[in-house]
């Protein structure tokens, strides 16, 4: 067998930097490693010796494409730190604002990342010529995401309208209805969706690994609820760090994470396995009209779960509106703290999976934080999902074997940015 060697240097279609890095020697996998190279953020550092309130907005900042989620995560761990219960109408336009974004960025995914590489293409672009009105539906429902965050909070990107304790601004009952109307329009697009995907053929791959989610039995969970493992054991949200364990590797300026194997895996797929029956019933459709089984270890279907989560969230927003245009929207004053002193721990599934902030305050002010990203998480599941693969592709030609390797870690979506954490890298010898 001949010698391979991929360096992929830099993965594209990708937020962030990260090399692939793979050697097969005299027929036996020597080298195989997923290395990111991004400068580290000091976000957790930054909200040291700051203001309870100034946090939301600080790490917002992590991601432009999770700003919804980081924001989110940091109002709830904020909240539960200072004993702050917020309003129904609070979690309802949260929910609205959350599906927001996770519409956004999974049809980003999908549609312009994803997408290309199953039809043989090397970018969106040339997808835009031979196929315009796929791509124009993938920017008009990447339109209708946008406006849903900027009805709520003002804004996707960087939200405005979130405080701790609730909103500075409520949308109006036409904006809503606005948005209803759009939505209900938007299941044609959703339904074409289904059929692209439905369509288009993804590599084969199984490796059995563990699946880590937030769970909730009353809902198919996005905000708040327990951690759960495919493993069957579930914890609390202030046990965060039982299940994550992180740990630094030498070859990345991000840690990576653990919890009862070597590695998990969270994200979508890692949803649908801990809670698919707990999807909007179109949703469930959609998984079946898909493929897309409790069953399934293929990495490359996190994409297809992806899919399955935009049917899901379009039907709840429609609910959501309509629950909040039923009960009228109230012009409500934040929810005031009952201590200034604590410690709270908020975890939200952001599109790429659980997202952990935790904070402990002092006389309200920051003076410890820590933030497990998802794209963190899933690092050492994407390179034990690559030394498992490389056996079974490495005779074909070069090529082939970097796109398959590049498409499996396209498939977790990852956010190389937003993980990177460290204070201290050394790399000895």
């Amino acid at each position: 067998m001949p010698d391979l060697t991929v360096d992929v240097h830099h993965v594209t279609r990708v937020e962030g930097h990260g090399n692939i890095v793979v050697e097969v020697r005299g027929g036996q996998l020597t080298t195989c490693r997923f290395d990111v190279v991004e400068t580290p953020r000091f976000f957790e550092a930054m909200l040291r010796g700051r203001p309870y309130d100034d946090a939301s907005h600080i790490t917002s900042r992590i991601c432009g494409i999770c700003a919804v989620g980081h924001a989110t995560t940091s109002l709830r761990a904020t909240e539960r730190a200072l004993g702050i219960v917020p309003s129904e109408q609070t979690r309802l336009l949260r929910k609205l604002n959350f599906f927001g974004e996770i519409i956004d960025s999974h049809v980003l995914h999908a549609y312009m990342l994803v997408a290309p590489d199953l039809l043989g293409l090397g970018s969106v672009i040339p997808l835009a010529k031979s196929a315009p009105d796929v791509v124009h539906r993938a920017l008009r429902m990447k339109k209708l995401a946008g406006d849903i965050c900027k009805v709520i909070c003002g804004r996707h990107t960087h939200p405005l309208g979130m405080t701790v304790g609730g909103f500075r601004m409520f949308p109006q009952p036409g904006e809503l209805e606005d948005l209803h109307r759009r939505l209900v329009a938007s299941r044609a697009d959703v339904e074409a969706t289904l059929e692209l995907f439905g369509k288009l053929k993804f590599p084969f791959f199984e490796r059995d690994t563990e699946y880590v989610a937030l769970y909730s039995p009353d809902e198919y969970c996005f905000i708040d609820g327990q951690i759960r493992s495919s493993l069957g054991n579930t914890v609390g949200l202030d046990r965060y760090r039982e299940v994550t364990n992180e740990h630094i590797r030498g070859h990345s300026s991000a840690k990576h994470a653990k919890h009862d194997r070597e590695s998990y895996m969270v994200g979508a797929l890692a949803r649908f396995k801990t809670s698919h029956a707990l999807l909007h019933p179109v949703a469930l459709q959609a998984a079946d009209a898909l493929g897309l089984k409790p069953s399934c270890t293929n990495p490359y279907m996190n994409t297809v779960a992806q899919v399955v989560e935009i049917a899901h969230a379009v039907e709840e927003s429609i609910s959501l509106i309509e629950q909040l245009l039923k009960k009228g929207i109230a012009v409500e004053a934040p929810v005031a703290p009952q201590r200034l002193s604590g410690m709270g721990v908020g975890a939200c599934e952001v599109p790429r999976g659980v997202l952990f902030h935790c904070y402990e305050i002092v006389d309200g002010i920051i003076v410890k934080s820590d933030c497990v990203i998802p794209t963190g998480q899933n690092l050492a599941n994407i390179e034990a999902d690559m030394r498992a693969l490389v056996p079974q592709i490495m005779d074909r030609p070069t090529d082939d074997v970097r796109l398959e390797l590049e498409m499996l870690v396209r498939a977790y979506d990852p956010c190389i940015s937003c993980s990177t954490h460290l204070v201290d890298l050394r790399i000895l010898g």
